[in-house]
């Protein structure tokens, strides 16, 4: 899920139908998480097939394909709320494998309540691989790049606006007026910065990323400037093996299975995600269970299909907390990647000899 805090608590679970108080609650929080506090945290959004996102965990991924790679995501989360969050990526990358790097482009971009909120990334990312032995790699990673968000400041409602009788508006349906203070920009664009580190060999891998290094500035009102307001730094460990199955080889594994954790933290906020990813030939499936620390989050079901260059993956997140009760519905999520040097059977039978670890997911 995306990285934002899902505790089971009424202001964190909107209504799936008109209701004035769940409605002043669900613009109220908005407007004092993003607006109005002193330090106005956000948090990052995350896929649950973070496989196929590599680039968003750690940019030491970067160009772990020797061919070019573009992938895709779509994620909607709480799918039967209006005003729910929809994410949306895309990333480029490539290896250059006489300079032991990798290069790469990424864009994400966050909805929060329909567009009210919104919020562009645009980075580049680099990685440069150290070989220790004939079975032992190391890879450094950056990312640079800009975040820009905005508010949609006219479809925001406050309190002053509610009549007793017709609500937000009057009964015309014509908005009510507000002296709410309107902000002298509604678009805010900052600096980015983020590293990591990646270990691995032929049949594990770990690894770390810190984002948000400079701590970015998304405030939209200066005040308190004396304060932090910066984006809070968010912390990614997460490891892994590879373990071969019967009907693969080690050229060519066609089966095997790929336990896994990811451990983020972010602020005040954390979670944990365990499971394993497992390949099939052309198919592949996973499963995974999300704790977010102070309560039961969600269970997850992958499933996909993969042919030449192309791979395609959907999943699906259970609610398993208490947010469930308000019934906001599953999270689906849909991945599409393709990479180039897939193009064809024969090509990828002879060069999967090429890599000697164990990012067979992860491609």
């Amino acid at each position: 899920m995306p990285l934002r805090d899902n505790q089971d608590t009424d202001s964190q679970a909107p209504a799936n139908s008109f209701n004035l108080n769940a409605m002043i609650k669900q613009y109220y929080l908005l407007l004092v998480l993003m607006l109005m506090s002193v330090v106005a945290y956000t948090q990052d959004p995350m896929f649950s097939q973070f496989y196929a996102a590599p680039l968003q965990v750690n940019p030491a991924f970067t160009g772990v394909t020797y061919a070019p790679r573009i992938t895709l995501n779509y994620r909607n989360q709480w799918a039967q709320i209006s005003g729910g969050y929809q994410t949306y990526a895309l990333a480029y990358e490539q290896s250059i494998e006489a300079l032991n790097s990798g290069f790469g482009l990424m864009l994400l971009t966050d909805n929060a309540m329909d567009g009210v909120y919104k919020t562009n990334r645009f980075s580049a990312v680099y990685a440069y691989q150290v070989q220790v032995n004939n079975d032992f790699f190391i890879r450094f990673g950056v990312e640079a790049g800009l975040i820009q968000a905005r508010i949609d400041w006219d479809r925001l409602r406050f309190g002053d606006q509610i009549d007793p009788i017709n609500g937000f508006g009057d009964p015309s349906g014509n908005p009510n007026f507000s002296n709410e203070q309107r902000p002298p920009s509604l678009n805010n664009t900052v600096a980015d910065i983020s590293a990591g580190l990646l270990l691995y060999a032929k049949s594990f891998y770990g690894g770390v990323s810190v984002k948000h290094l400079n701590s970015p500035d998304q405030r939209f009102f200066d005040v308190n400037a004396n304060l932090s307001a910066g984006l809070p730094l968010r912390t990614t460990l997460h490891g892994g093996l590879e373990i071969e199955l019967p009907g693969g080889n080690n050229q060519n594994a066609t089966a095997f299975i790929s336990p896994n954790v990811l451990l983020v933290k972010q602020g005040d906020f954390a979670q944990f995600n365990g499971g394993a990813y497992a390949g099939f030939g052309k198919f592949f499936g996973g499963l995974w269970y999300r704790h977010a620390f102070t309560n039961s989050d969600a269970a997850i079901i992958l499933a996909g299909f993969r042919e030449g260059a192309l791979r395609i993956g959907y999943s699906y997140d259970f609610t398993v907390s208490g947010l469930a009760a308000s019934n906001p519905g599953g999270t689906h999520e849909v991945s599409l990647s393709i990479n180039f040097e897939d193009t064809k059977e024969a090509q990828r039978r002879r060069r999967a000899s090429r890599y000697n670890d164990c990012f067979k997911m992860f491609r």
